[in-house]
């Protein structure tokens, strides 16, 4: 029998997925490591589960404790999922600005949900700080600190990156996904590079974001704006310091939203718009390489927690979005 152990047993182990149409267009394998199949619904319940497995370890997280975390959504709801699986409470600390979608599944799965404007991180309320100040102040409760804390990182390297190798049997040219903590891009990226250091490791940015330029000049240069939520950043995090990054490509919100309606019209896949960004990234880089390579992205998760943006066209409309297809 394969049986899995409860949830936490269910998280990894999820498919790489070929991406026909954009396959068929350039000529290159463009495979997708369906991390919306984990059981919490996106790429984040791996961090989610060695955040908290390493504080429980290392003695910090105790039987009843509370997890504090800021997150854009999808840490916190992988969070929340393990916490109702393993006894202990969650308080999630999100910006106002993020899908309404994301912050009512919060509350139904049961987290304690604050929030908060959304400001830059140089800011002291900025909701990163807050909810480790709010950690620090509480009794019996941790800050899961996914940004910096290296558990997000070491469960790339130990779960999708080994998977991914196995996956392609070793015949993987090249890795692009965008990144918001670090850890999907840098764990995979650290433990490929071990495997073959000839894979090609670029990062996605979309714009608003100031890695492009950080991997492009070695200088953090904030440029326009994107609907897209969770990814791009305005600082090097501890879990992307060192991460091998031979190119970075910056895709506009109009190339993200044209993916991810293909993606739903022509190969049946309802991803949310970081795929949009990850997916358009590897187009891009298909084109650069030419025929012949075997591409791996990330699909993050899925669509229905952004229909009341994404897919929602009098909302593309009004932000001259809207796709032609």
């Amino acid at each position: 029998m394969d049986i899995k152990n409860g949830f936490v047993g269910a998280v990894g182990n999820t498919p790489l997925i070929r991406l026909n149409s954009f396959s068929d267009e350039t000529g290159c394998e463009i495979l997708g490591k369906a991390e919306f199949m984990n059981p919490g619904g996106s790429v984040k319940d791996r961090a989610a589960l060695y955040i908290i497995q390493d504080a429980e370890t290392q003695g910090l997280l105790k039987p009843g404790g509370t997890v504090v975390e800021g997150t854009a959504g999808n840490t916190g709801i992988g969070l929340t999922h393990i916490c109702n699986a393993k006894g202990y409470k969650c308080l999630i600390i999100i910006p106002e600005t993020q899908s309404q979608e994301k912050i009512d599944l919060l509350k139904t799965l049961g987290a304690e949900v604050r929030t908060v404007p959304a400001v830059p991180y140089k800011d002291p309320n900025n909701y990163v700080k807050l909810s480790g100040r709010i950690a620090s102040e509480m009794e019996n409760a941790i800050w899961a600190n996914q940004f910096d804390n290296l558990s997000n990182r070491r469960a790339h390297y130990e779960t999708t990156g080994p998977e991914i190798w196995a996956q392609t049997d070793g015949k993987i040219d090249a890795w692009v996904t965008a990144t918001g903590t670090g850890g999907t891009y840098a764990g995979v990226a650290l433990f490929l590079k071990s495997k073959n250091p000839n894979i090609r490791c670029v990062v996605a940015d979309p714009m608003g974001s100031g890695l492009y330029s950080y991997v492009k000049t070695g200088n953090i240069v904030l440029e326009g704006s994107s609907i897209t939520e969770g990814i791009g950043s305005s600082r090097i995090t501890s879990n992307m310091q060192g991460a091998p990054a031979d190119d970075a490509i910056r895709v506009d919100d109009h190339e993200a939203v044209r993916v991810v309606y293909q993606l739903l019209k022509k190969d049946g896949l309802f991803m949310g718009g970081s795929v949009g960004i990850n997916v358009g990234a590897a187009i891009a880089l298909a084109k650069q390489l030419g025929p012949g390579h075997t591409i791996v992205t990330v699909l993050c998760d899925g669509g229905s927690r952004y229909q009341s943006k994404l897919f929602n066209r009098q909302w593309l409309a009004e932000r001259g979005l809207l796709p032609a297809v």
